[in-house]
């Protein structure tokens, strides 16, 4: 009997998102025809919830996302929050500390879900958003935090990782999904797996029978937590080894291509 998931989770950007950061009118279709099966599908990515909505509506409002690698389960139809797992206060001074004190050069910033704070010299996209504003650093810690992000000027994602974990061991999760160097920290044990698995669990499915797709370290957790794991071929090295199959790339609607034969 061929193996068909129970529930499928997938990353949105590099991953289901096509190179333009939309959804593809293939994939919003395959979705579609995954749930109409009885099969939820469930976003799993690092952003937070404030940069869901353009994805919600493509998909047609559909599901339960979790956001910010794992830190808020998000409910896309009513737009609220169904469960989180923040920073503390303390742990933010503690680890910010750490980092500035060896990673002098760092800049920090914080995501709130809603808003989004940071250093004068953390540098941010040219999309500056009404929700973004700048703040020292001991204000943007003083209340807890879906996220607190790191860039480097020199550092590639990969070595600032690597860094990160060397000198705050297990007291944080620490992870990346760019290719700068820019660096994601949740709270100890926070990951996309635990959030996928909470997800999960609310509808009754166990690991082995979940499929999830990805294409950056942060996707790790999940590949090594779910039942068979698929990798985009524009994915890092690190997930491509990690994955149980490979398929297309996110600009080739990689993840519709292999549900569409399981979902006809």
């Amino acid at each position: 009997m061929t193996w068909r998931p129970r529930l499928v989770a997938t990353d949105l950007d590099g991953t289901l998102l096509g190179a333009d950061g939309t959804v593809s009118a293939r994939t919003a279709r395959v979705v579609a025809q995954v749930e109409a099966a009885g099969v939820p599908v469930v976003i799993v990515t690092g952003r937070p919830p404030r940069w869901l909505g353009s994805v919600a509506e493509q998909l047609d409002h559909r599901g339960i996302a979790v956001c910010a690698n794992g830190a808020v389960i998000w409910d896309l139809h009513t737009q609220r929050i169904v469960e989180s797992d923040l920073l503390d206060p303390a742990v933010l001074a503690d680890v910010t500390g750490r980092l500035r004190s060896e990673l002098p050069e760092a800049a920090f910033a914080i995501e709130l879900g809603s808003a989004f704070r940071h250093e004068p010299t953390y540098r941010v996209g040219v999309d500056v958003r009404s929700e973004v504003s700048i703040s020292e650093l001991a204000e943007m810690i003083g209340a807890p935090a879906v996220k607190l992000l790191v860039r480097h000027p020199t550092y590639g994602p990969d070595e600032l990782l690597a860094a990160a974990v060397t000198l705050l061991g297990d007291s944080v999760t620490a992870t990346h999904s760019s290719h700068d160097g820019l660096l994601e920290i949740s709270a100890a044990g926070v990951t996309k797996a635990t959030g996928l698995a909470s997800v999960a669990a609310s509808h009754g499915v166990d690991a082995e029978d979940v499929l999830v797709f990805g294409d950056m370290p942060n996707d790790l957790p999940m590949f090594g937590w779910a039942g068979r794991s698929v990798a985009v071929t524009n994915a890092h090295q690190a997930v491509l080894d990690a994955a149980d199959e490979v398929t297309g790339s996110n600009a080739e609607d990689g993840v519709a291509a292999y549900l569409e034969p399981m979902f006809p």
